[in-house]
């Protein structure tokens, strides 16, 4: 069965979606979104394991490929494993359309996940997306740092040799990332780069004027 794009947009109305590149600030925008609006917020991250157990490895071989070790997942060809990225993504996606059309049936809400321009352009119109985005080069410092990555920067740290595999984490992810951070730029598309004088304040204050929602002081 196929479900023609203007009905999944139909269907995600009251769904606005805060997507773009790592480290750009869609977690932090999206949850101060959702504590100044009420509405809650969506994250790709959190249900992972639950779409895991209703997949499986015929339908979803990326989201049930396997690794013993970390050496196996992080050392692997960086090409490979921004492949394996970006498969994963895919995968999920069905299970993620199938959620937002549930949840968001009586009550808008905020989505927090990585989507392509090519992506955006199927399920959504340009009012309810902005992309946050960041320059891809040098990202793991960051992306590991932060509170909620604590597991993936213990298991990164696991690794026979922690400092390759995060150098193999940073290209694997400039790979994935250079070109969808240019598409972004390109496009007609609302986005926003951070910048190292960047506020949240700031952002939120933008993100919530292209979505049409009150601005508040």
């Amino acid at each position: 069965m196929e479900i023609k794009n203007n009905c999944i947009k139909e269907s995600l109305k009251n769904v606005y979606f805060v997507t773009g590149t790592p480290c750009g600030g869609k977690t932090t925008i999206s949850r101060a979104l959702s504590q100044r609006y009420g509405y809650p917020v969506y994250d790709v991250d959190q249900v992972f394991s639950r779409h895991k157990a209703m997949s499986n490895p015929i339908d979803q071989p990326a989201m049930n490929q396997e690794f013993p070790n970390a050496d196996a997942f992080f050392l692997r060809p960086y090409r490979e494993y921004a492949q394996w990225l970006l498969q994963n993504t895919r995968e999920q996606l069905d299970f993620i359309i199938l959620d937002l059309i549930r949840l968001s049936q009586h009550q808008p809400l905020f989505c927090d996940l990585h989507l392509t321009v090519e992506q955006v352009m199927e399920i959504t119109e340009p009012q309810r997306v902005v992309f946050l985005i960041k320059n891809p080069d040098n990202l793991m410092e960051e992306y590991a740092n932060r509170p909620d990555h604590q597991d993936f920067s213990e298991y990164l740290n696991s690794a026979s040799d922690p400092q390759l595999a995060k150098e193999n984490c940073n290209r694997a992810l400039a790979y994935l990332n250079r070109q969808r951070y240019d598409s972004i730029r390109s496009s007609s598309y609302f986005w926003l780069e951070r910048e190292k004088d960047s506020t949240v304040e700031n952002t939120l204050q933008l993100v919530a004027k292209h979505f049409g929602l009150p601005i508040t002081e």
